[in-house]
């Protein structure tokens, strides 16, 4: 899918560039599969900002996807849609029983295209079946990471795994950010590469586009006050480069290792940072 790149006839028109929709059939989501959307502003549920610089933006309808698809399933592509809430495109598809459910769309989804979920389902592109009946060196997306939890990974634009090996119950697959990493064999996912796979290559372009986003202007720490940030203060110039960066409340950032799901490092077989301790 290539990327739509506009004239310069004003200043943020130069540079500007944005998705072709060519893919997407319809810009009428399905009714019984949208919910109203609430804008938080990056608030938590006792209304803190746990998120800054968010605000504003285009009102938004969530859609309903099924994560988590029934075993023996033969699933009709009826629209490819936009969905405002994620990078990626959705697929409006129908069962062989008449209901409707909402997926994540690969590259090869098109209209009239015949999806399968469950063990048995072929080796083919879309179709969902557990990892040990998936040959080894395929390409993955929407991986669950309990049986039956439904897809937790590898669900963003253009973002693919490789499953590696099989060995002793568990299958290793190489993730998107170059983590080898090992998920029970009976865990699901679907065949094939994410669409919308130019995603990363849009350019903004001007501040209203970044606004009708939702998101609002970030202020560099260096050029406030001391008392207002770490990174504040000096006679002007560029200064602090001797400090390591921190939080407008004095906490390490950049570097700052935050994870806290201790519990499944034992999963990771080879980490992400590999390559850059090499060097």
């Amino acid at each position: 899918m290539p990327i739509k790149v506009y004239n310069p006839t004003t200043p943020a028109r130069r540079g500007m560039t944005s998705q072709d929709t060519s893919e997407i059939t319809t810009r009428k989501p399905l009714k019984s599969l949208t919910r109203s959307k609430k804008q938080q502003a990056g608030r938590n549920n006792t209304g803190r900002i746990t998120t800054r610089h968010r605000g504003g933006g285009v009102k938004r309808h969530y859609r309903l996807l099924n994560h988590n698809l029934a075993d023996g399933l033969k699933l009709t592509v009826e629209e490819i849609e936009y969905d405002p809430n994620r990078s990626a495109r959705i697929a409006r598809v129908k069962d062989q029983h008449g209901t409707y459910h909402y997926i994540l769309a690969d590259t090869s989804m098109q209209k009239g295209k015949v999806i399968q979920s469950g063990a048995n389902s072929a080796i083919e592109a879309s179709n969902r079946l557990p990892l040990e009946n998936i040959p080894v060196g395929t390409q993955i997306y929407a991986i669950e990471i309990n049986p039956g939890s439904g897809a937790k990974m590898v669900r963003a634009a253009g973002a693919k795994a490789q499953l590696m090996a099989k060995e002793g119950g568990y299958a290793l697959v190489r993730m998107p950010s170059g983590e080898v990493r090992r998920f029970r064999l009976d865990v699901t996912a679907s065949i094939g590469v994410v669409g919308n796979v130019q995603h990363q290559n849009v350019k903004i372009g001007s501040a209203g586009r970044k606004r009708r986003k939702g998101i609002r202007p970030t202020v560099r720490g260096v050029v406030m006050n001391a008392a207002d940030h770490p990174h504040g203060g000096g006679d002007g110039g560029r200064h602090g480069s001797g400090k390591p960066p921190r939080t407008p409340w004095g906490q390490l950032t950049l570097g700052y290792r935050t994870r806290r799901r201790k519990s499944t490092n034992k999963m990771i077989v080879r980490s992400r940072h590999e390559a850059k301790r090499k060097r």
